[in-house]
């Protein structure tokens, strides 16, 4: 057995001398790694900046003695904006209503151009209108304004968003919660605490399940704010040094504040919810600041797991971690026992809106994120805390979504399989601002998938015509007296092909005037109009209205062969309702930055398309659809006294269904058809139309009343002739905008002279007399009340 050799004298020198360099230059790495760490933490922490994506409101709902409002929808609006009903109203955020008056404390919100403070208001009513408004003192309030709905926000690609929220926002229960919860040694360790590690580890041991972590709120926070999600050793080691590097430079309230505002709270598709701010938006729908006792309890309750204790998905297991918190808050005397008991016999109190609570409006907001990427850089809108504030009607767009929800589902139930399962889109505007209020992008108003609204680009059909009408006005070669021939034609294309259009109804109508060819969509009369007045005249009204490229030159965009989105169809009906006066649509009033200083805004522009006369007449002539033609469905579904305007439009082989109508106040256009452009069986008439009629028929709004242009005026003309003539004569008889002085042709069988007492006399002949162009009256004539004098 060999003996163990010892060491000389000098080889033990060396062995020492070498664990000394390995020791020393293990603390010089030691020494480099912590001064990194605490530079890196310093210089990140002192000038710590989140990125603050942009935030989108809704427009806010102003309030006046008058408003078409019942108390029962304002208290429904003030519960959608997370204010609570309760007694007293003693607190912002916070509602009583009693018989025909409700009383709100609002909350404070900074506008673009003032910073509302926090106020009481009483609001009176009168059956569905407001009555009046009063402050405390019982002086009368002429107008106020509620703090808008936050509809969404426009995040960067890695989905962080959050709400930063300032020491004085944040409830002093939710700081004593996390810190009996999480972190009870908070106040006294320097960001590590060895003996939570060791008790963490002995609990979740003898329970057989986590019930608490051994990590301090510091080394959460410092995991959250500057490390990534790998588990190693070396990530833990320097996790637990810049705990203590934090701790070292900085105060404790700064480090509570930092992780209020940074820690992960839950998901909401993309989008990853950071900081209690937003998470008491995403789970309840209103401020931090507003949160009771089993509210912020399950928040802290979600700490320890976002997605385990997914209030939303798994209800059970968030109560039960949730009344754990109260135990414990009770046991280390934050609250009293009995408010404990209280607060565990809660419900959990999530908003019902989840998959909403991220954008309530996708379709919308998409639209809102297009038009800011016009003026500003992505950086900007995802990171630097803008808040825009944007022309969406909250109440408008969800009578939109029932509104086309509804039909679609009317047609699922229908006879025509080839209208079930339909998808479609409504674009809602105000053509004196040229505002869009409203935006839907498909069947599920609330899936932020695939917007048909913008990105869905189909052929119009008949919504062209009043384009060719239009040019046809601007010739001054003809007026809707004309006479144009609705007769068939066969059109060579540059292919060598032959085009041959039809009518819907397979028939030749002969000789009929402008009115009649527009309101009763006639294909043939349309194309000769057409054809006539030159193709180039017709592409140029699609720029005019507003679409920033014409159209092809094809003959067939006589018939409606332009594929548009719903919106750009908005854009020209908008101008056309705004009586010839183009504004480009927005979506955006103002934004303002970080600190409250307003950017540059969308300047409201308005460009004549048109000559007024003009586009007055065509007007005039889109009333007549609704009166006679192939709208005229819809006037039962409409207030009778309501004058609308508007176009059919039906594309080659029924695939596609649309309506393009306006009010004096709101624009509509709907859409219909399926994603795979299969065929639809219907017509604007039999689908479009009628989720246009249950919005407008739905909607506050008022007639179509445009100023007459002191170059025209009214005269009484024959709807099927276009014979001046008496409103006496028949029930035909219709009054349209001519040029002062223009000569038209008279009735000889019934003059505009003619009195009530001689038609009378004269009724018998009337039906069966043949005007110069040799076309009779049909006998189902209707009459047409609105124009009668």
């Amino acid at each position: 057995m060999a003996k163990r050799r010892k060491l000389s004298s000098k080889s033990r020198q060396k062995l020492q001398r070498g664990f000394a360099i390995i020791a020393l230059l293990a603390l010089l790495a030691a020494i480099i790694l912590v001064a990194v760490l605490d530079r890196r933490v310093t210089q990140q922490f002192e000038g710590r900046r989140w990125t603050l994506p942009a935030r989108v409101y809704a427009q806010p709902l102003e309030l006046y003695a008058g408003q078409s409002l019942s108390s029962a929808r304002f208290a429904q609006e003030l519960e959608r904006l997370g204010y609570i009903p309760r007694t007293p109203v003693d607190r912002p955020g916070t509602f009583r209503r009693k018989g025909d008056s409700v009383d709100v404390y609002v909350r404070e919100f900074r506008f673009s151009d003032e910073t509302q403070s926090a106020q009481k208001l009483h609001v009176g009513f009168d059956g569905e209108t407001i009555s009046a408004l009063a402050d405390p003192n019982g002086g009368d309030v002429p107008v106020f304004r509620l703090d808008p709905l936050l509809i969404g926000s426009i995040f960067p690609i890695h989905g962080e968003d959050r709400i930063i929220v300032s020491p004085a926002e944040v409830p002093p229960l939710l700081r004593e919660a996390l810190k009996a919860v999480e972190d009870r040694k908070f106040e006294s360790h320097h960001g590590v605490n060895p003996l939570a590690i060791l008790r963490a580890l002995f609990v979740n041991v003898r329970a057989g399940q986590v019930e608490q972590g051994g990590s301090t709120l510091t080394q959460q926070l410092v995991k959250s704010y500057f490390l990534d999600s790998r588990r190693t050793l070396r990530r833990k080691g320097e996790e637990a040094i810049m705990a203590i590097i934090l701790e070292s430079r900085f105060e404790k309230a700064d480090i509570m504040n930092a992780y209020i505002n940074e820690i992960y709270l839950g998901q909401d598709g993309r989008r990853a919810v950071h900081g209690f701010g937003l998470a008491s938006q995403f789970y309840f729908g209103k401020p931090l600041a507003e949160l009771n006792l089993p509210e912020v309890a399950l928040m802290v309750a979600i700490v320890r797991g976002p997605s385990y204790y997914d209030p939303r998905r798994q209800p059970e297991r968030a109560r039960e971690r949730r009344n754990l918190v109260l135990k414990v808050l009770a046991e280390q005397g934050v609250v009293k026992p009995e408010e404990a008991e209280r607060a565990m016999k809660a419900p959990l109190g999530i908003t019902d809106n989840a998959g909403r609570s991220a954008n309530y409006f996708p379709a919308f907001l998409d639209l809102v994120r297009r038009r800011l990427r016009e003026d500003y850089q992505e950086q900007a809108l995802t990171e630097t805390g803008l808040t825009v504030f944007s022309t969406l009607d909250p109440l408008l767009q969800e009578k939109a979504e029932i509104a086309l929800s509804d039909e679609l589902a009317r047609q699922d139930e229908g006879g025509r399989k080839a209208a079930h399962g339909l998808e479609g889109a409504m674009v809602v505007t105000t053509p004196q601002t040229g505002e869009v209020v409203a935006v839907v992008g498909g069947r599920r108003a609330s899936f932020d998938g695939f917007n048909r609204a913008l990105d869905m680009k189909r052929p119009i059909g008949s919504l062209a015509k009043p384009m060719v009408y239009l040019a046809a006005l601007q010739s001054g070669r003809y007026t809707p007296a004309s006479v144009v021939m609705d007769e068939p034609i066969e059109y060579e294309l540059e292919s060598g092909d032959v085009w041959k259009p039809n009518n819907y109804d397979k028939k030749v109508h002969g000789p009929v005037t402008l009115l009649r060819g527009l309101t009763q969509s006639y294909n043939l009369a349309t194309v000769n109009l057409g054809l006539d007045v030159g193709l180039g005249p017709v592409v140029k009204t699609y720029v005019q209205l507003g679409l920033d490229e014409a159209p092809p030159k094809y003959a067939s965009i006589l018939l409606g062969t332009a594929q548009l989105n719903p919106v750009e169809v908005a854009q020209m009906y908008n101008t056309l309702a705004n009586g010839g006066f183009r504004s480009p649509l927005r979506a955006v009033r103002a934004v303002i930055d970080e600190q409250g200083k307003a950017l540059k805004a969308p300047e409201l522009e308005v460009a004549e398309a048109a000559p007024a006369e003009v586009v007055y007449t065509l007007n005039r002539m889109l009333i007549e659809v609704f009166e006679r033609g192939t709208a005229r469905p819809a006037r039962k579904g409409l207030p009778p006294d309501l004058v609308v305007a508007g176009k059919t439009g039906t594309s080659n082989d029924y695939r596609d269904s649309w309506f393009a109508g306006f009010s004096g106040g709101h624009v509509i256009v709907v859409w219909m058809g399926h994603d795979d452009n299969a065929t639809t069986g219907l017509t604007g008439t039999t689908g479009a139309l009628q989720a246009w009629t249950r919005l407008m028929g739905s909607i506050s709004t008022t007639s179509f009343d445009p100023l007459m242009p002191e170059a025209v005026e009214d005269r009484w003309i024959e709807f099927y002739s276009g014979l001046e003539t008496s409103p006496y004569c028949s029930g035909s008889a219709v009054r349209m905008p001519f040029e002062l002085g223009a000569v038209l042709n008279p009735n000889p069988a019934c003059p505009p002279s003619t009195t009530s007492e001689e038609a009378a006399l004269m009724q018998p002949l009337l039906r069966s007399a043949p005007n110069v162009e040799g076309v009779t009256m049909p006998a189902d004539a209707a009459p047409y009340s609105s124009n009668r004098p």
